[in-house]
């Protein structure tokens, strides 16, 4: 039997005081990506981030990680050090090979200075080390999600011959403006803000509308029908894919 002990480097506040304490800074719809092997303490932070509303994946192993971070959408990847077969350094050195640039937070009892500077040289964010206390956890989570929210400096955003004007709402393809609607828009958009990340359908509803859905429904793949026979049916290259089993994504590469 697990020792309680050995539960005692993560420390939450008391459930009593749990929304007091967090007060002004639950983070809605936050999607992480939670990596580690021991399932009990998995289990815990898991706990303690769903609580505050966040939609948590955990992977306990590194190839199961690698694969998930890989094809994909999280805003945060919580990477423990110890694992097996594969450490987090060496996971942290894959994600990034993949080009995947979302802000990983290092977690882990491993606190020497060489540790934490390895985990950065690797292509971490931000470490962690045990004990912390929960809510020190979710403050890191908080900035590097600051940190890694791009404002759109440019009004237009361009991929490849398609232009979106963020200011007037217009949309050209090839020099030809197209008429979308306001939720086709607001899908498009999220996909040329996020160009190369693969939304399913469940993300895209929580992005455009706030809530989920019905998944036996296919309220999304008919906006995605009507978009894409709007800005790719008479242009090349075709711009919106398929990725089966996961969602969309938006990218000049072919399917």
């Amino acid at each position: 039997m697990l020792s309680k002990n050995r539960y005692e480097f993560i420390r939450f506040p008391s459930r009593k005081n749990r929304r007091f304490e967090m007060h002004g800074f639950i983070i809605l719809n936050m999607k992480i990506l939670l990596v580690d092997d021991d399932q009990q303490l998995a289990s815990f932070v898991r706990m303690g981030l769903e609580d505050q509303q966040m939609r948590v994946t955990v992977a306990y192993d590194g190839k199961m990680a690698e694969r998930i971070a890989t094809t994909g959408y999280f805003d945060i990847i919580v990477l423990d050090v110890m694992l097996p077969g594969i450490n987090g350094f060496e996971l942290c050195k894959k994600i990034r090979h993949h080009q995947v640039e979302t802000p990983i937070l290092m977690l882990t009892s491993l606190d020497s200075t060489d540790d934490k500077v390895t985990g950065l040289d690797t292509g971490a964010d931000d470490y962690l080390s045990k004990p912390f206390e929960f809510p020190e956890l979710l403050a890191r989570i908080r900035a590097l999600h600051r940190r890694d929210r791009k404002e759109v400096t440019d009004p237009l955003l361009r991929i490849a011959d398609l232009e979106i004007d963020t200011t007037s709402k217009k949309i050209r393809r090839a020099g030809k403006e197209i008429g979308l609607t306001a939720t086709e828009y607001k899908i498009l958009g999220l996909l040329a803000l996020h160009q190369g990340k693969v939304f399913d359908r469940i993300e895209i509803a929580q992005e455009i509308w706030g809530f989920s859905f019905n998944t036996g429904t296919n309220v999304i793949d008919v906006h995605i029908s009507a978009i894409r026979k709007k800005i790719d049916r008479d242009f090349s290259p075709k711009l919106i894919h398929t990725v089966p089993g996961f969602g969309y994504v938006l990218h000049e590469k072919p399917s």
